[in-house]
């Protein structure tokens, strides 16, 4: 069965993504943060159906962590750079911005699926699908949104440029849109953000991006027809 590596799944969009496999019957690498979140959604990930479930606490910031992760893999169908901060909270205009705060948004955004990738590389079979998990706020300049807007940006070109070296791989940079997730929350202090969708109406979209194993490039999710 395939197998996938996917950062940041103790919540959110990587928890729904690493359900939906799950159901497929792969074989799946999950990390977090937090070691009772992360067991649950491993749990989880069992009952769903996963093939086997290797599920590792740690930050994506941390070489050692990223090194345990791929070397629980014998082999990589797909790989997912989800793990993200959205920095400081409320978010600050660039003029007022913490160099220390912006430091830490590229090493998790940026720095932080660069190393996944250059350890992976190895491991990542011919045809085999990564996705970076990009933002709206990459292309577009929202106020309050520098840091990780700019942090997005980079991951975006860093997406094309890994795609043209390697050919023989499918690389996205994959806006998933707006979702009701806790970083979302973050991001939005104190407003209600329940008008938003749950990370679970992205993951067909997703789904449907590897099954129709469309070229490398940046996308909406929503954009990637799902076969009715």
């Amino acid at each position: 069965m395939p197998i996938a590596l996917i950062t940041g799944a103790s919540r959110g969009l990587g928890r729904a993504l690493a359900l939906a496999l799950a159901g497929r019957g792969w074989t799946l690498v999950v990390d977090g943060r937090g070691a009772a979140a992360l067991g649950t959604v491993a749990q989880e990930l069992r009952d769903g159906g996963a093939e086997a479930v290797h599920a590792l606490t740690g930050d994506v910031t941390d070489r050692e962590h990223l090194e345990a992760m791929v070397a629980s893999a014998p082999t990589l169908d797909l790989l997912v750079a989800n793990a993200s901060t959205v920095g400081p909270s409320p978010m600050p205009v660039l003029a007022d911005y913490p160099l220390e705060a912006l430091r830490r948004v590229l090493e998790v955004n940026v720095v932080a699926p660069l190393a996944l990738v250059q350890l992976a590389l190895p491991k990542l079979n011919q045809g085999a699908t990564v996705l970076m998990l990009s933002s709206d706020a990459a292309v577009e300049a929202y106020e309050g949104w520098g840091g990780y807007g700019a942090s997005k940006a980079a991951l975006d070109q860093l997406s094309a440029i890994l795609a043209a070296e390697h050919p023989e791989l499918h690389v996205h940079a994959v806006d998933p849109g707006d979702m009701r997730t806790r970083m979302h929350a973050e991001a939005f202090p104190g407003e209600d953000i329940s008008d938003r969708p749950e990370p679970e109406t992205v993951v067909p979209h997703l789904l449907a991006l590897l099954d129709t194993r469309l070229p490398s490039g940046r996308r909406r999710a929503g954009d990637v027809e799902v076969a009715p």
